[in-house]
């Protein structure tokens, strides 16, 4: 039974209105629901990991101290180029066990659930796929037009969208700007076969610009009507100067049209078309850094570089006082790589200028970083001319580094190997190496030791270059099974190689020389007088000489047999053809008399007859040889 005290609030929550009552009533729920205690899940572990420790030192940066044979003479060259000062003697931590055992904890990835994730269309499927920063051979000019094509049609699905042409003015390239601008017309009746052109009226404009010593604005402002591009582009003046300062023109490009991307917010894209590598090379980083700002793609249409060399050759045909000339005029079209890797050694024999025009299968370093950078592609159209080239596929495991610089000098100061490489080959781009006389008149003993001696002269500078190559190489042998990347393992071993060869050869020569001057053989066949060094795979000049020649050809077969269809592969297959021992074989050459000699006393004939006679069947020389 309730008391008066019960009936009394009862009565009260009667007469109290609807909404104080509810009021009340939501009070209370929510003081209840205040005092649940609320249990979070733990966040997952490995996301854990992965968001919030430093990434891991990548596995390439950790050696093991691992001895290999020594290289050479144990000799130390401390000698290092200016971007490789600082590279000596690099101090590496152990690694520590905590940081070991998170890298393993950081490989057990959780499979994420992918029921929920919704199917792209069959539409998306089957669309192009932009692959940015990569290197592509389009099979000529028609080829590189095609893929643009795919470029700029991906760029207008996006958003409005400026192609802006860079043309090369370079006598060289009449051609190729004649080709492109015949093929204008079919890429844009392509580009309007996309509908989202015309349903959402998304604009294409496009610039042409050309450079040389000079930019020059060809539209000043873009235009739409491809007609205006095909009379822009046929308009270009030929530049004689013989500079490409393409570097600075791609940035007063930019510069000019920069509003399209920061206020119009349209995307704009940059296709430069070329056949060398530029003359302003030292503004690369500062033209990177402000297309990367600007986020504009940067595409090349250029030629492949020649493999490790800073020049290569173009086949050019131009008129002069009413004659036709044509001939390999050099070009600057390399390397391919930021720091010269391949050292330039003659070979014995002669056979070098296919060795000097070889494909390097990629465009010339700064123009192919340039566009790795800024997420556009460097399309080789044109591979060199009248050289060995090599499958795209194959050499696709062979790019050279495109990271930034500052990476790649880390990367050089943790292995000895690949220092050693750069400074070889920087010593044998400086000097010049002599090759050795082979032939020798012997109509006399007097007679043949003088010319012995006169051919021991550069054959004495020569082994002092080849020993000073060896000591500057033998400094990374301990670091050359370290090597994970094929083109590296290819360069080293490569170089080590032919340095050994070719100090086998020269070692044996002179000794061949001085035991002739010693004891001149006699001719077996009556009327030679000719003595010639001729390759033999009999080493007979010493077991110093047999060491080297085994060494070399342990470095050059192994070239051969882990990179098969590469520059590499041909060049050790080349350095092997010739035998590394020598063996003296006697000929006969006509002689003849000169002035105040005994008729009867036999001399050499000179050629200076001969000579003048070819000499006055060729063509005139041309006076004014065209710059590319």
């Amino acid at each position: 039974m309730m008391n008066k005290f019960e009936n009394a609030y009862l009565d009260h929550i009667k007469d109290a209105p609807a909404w104080a009552v509810s009021l009340a009533i939501h009070v209370v729920i929510l003081m209840l629901m205040a005092s649940i205690t609320y249990v979070a899940q733990n966040p997952d572990r490995n996301l854990l990991l992965s968001s919030t420790i430093d990434e891991p030192l990548d596995n390439k940066f950790q050696f093991d101290v691992t001895v290999s044979d020594q290289l050479g003479t144990e000799s130390n060259f401390d000698s290092l180029t200016a971007s490789l000062a600082a590279t000596q003697d690099p101090t590496k931590a152990d690694v520590d066990p905590v940081q070991e055992k998170l890298q393993e904890e950081l490989l057990e990835v959780e499979m994420p659930n992918t029921e929920l994730v919704s199917r792209p269309s069959d539409a998306e499927l089957v669309e192009a796929v932009e692959v940015a920063g990569q290197t592509e051979h389009t099979g000529g000019v028609e080829g590189a037009m095609d893929r643009l094509t795919l470029e700029i049609a991906s760029s207008l699905n996006d958003k409005p969208t400026l192609v802006i042409w860079l043309f090369d003015a370079s006598l060289s390239l009449d051609e190729r700007r004649e080709a492109i601008a015949k093929r204008f017309e079919i890429v844009y009746k392509q580009l309007g076969m996309f509908d989202e052109a015309k349903q959402h009226k998304i604009p294409l404009e496009t610039a042409v610009v050309s450079y040389g010593e000079s930019t020059n604005f060809i539209t000043e402002k873009p235009v739409e009507d491809v007609k205006d591009l095909v009379k822009a582009i046929r308009e270009i003046k030929s530049d004689v100067s013989g500079k490409e300062f393409v570097f600075d023109a791609v940035d007063k490009a930019s510069f000019k049209w920069s509003s399209y991307k920061t206020k119009l917010r349209r995307n704009v894209m940059m296709i430069i078309v070329t056949d060398e590598k530029g003359d302003d090379v030292e503004n690369l980083e500062k033209t990177i850094a402000f297309n990367k700002r600007l986020g504009i793609p940067i595409y090349c249409v250029g030629n492949a570089a020649v493999f490790g060399r800073d020049k290569g050759y173009l086949t050019t045909t131009w008129t002069e006082g009413g004659n036709t000339f044509t001939d390999d005029l050099p070009a600057d079209q390399g390397p391919e790589t930021i720091y010269p890797e391949r050292l330039q050694l003659p070979f014995f024999g002669g056979d070098q200028q296919q060795y000097d025009r070889m494909s390097a299968s990629y465009g010339p370093y700064a123009l192919t970083r340039l566009c790795a950078e800024t997420g556009g592609l460097y399309l080789v159209s044109t591979d060199v001319q009248n050289g060995p080239t090599f499958d795209p596929s194959i050499m696709r495991s062979y790019s050279p580094d495109y990271r930034p610089i500052r990476l790649v000098d880390l990367d050089l100061r943790q292995n000895n190997a690949k220092q050693s490489l750069l400074m070889a080959a920087q010593r044998s781009r400086v000097d010049n190496i002599p090759i050795p006389t082979l032939q020798f008149r012997a109509d006399t003993d007097t007679i043949l030791r003088q010319q012995l001696t006169e051919a021991q002269k550069p054959l004495a500078v020569l082994d002092y270059k080849l020993q000073e190559l060896m000591s500057i190489l033998e400094n990374g042998v301990k670091d050359r099974d370290k090597l994970v990347e094929p083109r590296w393992r290819a360069g080293y071993d490569l170089a080590a190689g032919r340095v050994l060869a070719m100090r086998a050869r020269a070692l044996g020569y002179n000794e061949m020389c001085a035991e002739m001057k010693s004891s001149p053989k006699k001719f077996e066949e009556e009327g030679n007088n000719h003595w010639r060094l001729v390759p033999s795979a009999e080493i007979s000049a010493g077991s110093t000489v047999k060491k080297f020649a085994d060494k070399a050809d342990e470095y050059l077969s192994r070239v051969i047999a882990e990179h098969p269809g590469t520059p590499w592969e041909m060049l050790a297959s080349r350095e092997k053809e010739q035998p590394l021992g020598w063996e003296w074989r006697e000929f006969k050459r006509e002689v003849a008399p000169m002035n105040g000699m005994n008729p009867d006393d036999p001399m050499l004939l000179l050629a200076e007859e001969e000579k003048k006679k070819m000499m006055a069947n060729q063509p005139p020389k041309p006076k004014n040889v065209p710059k590319l």
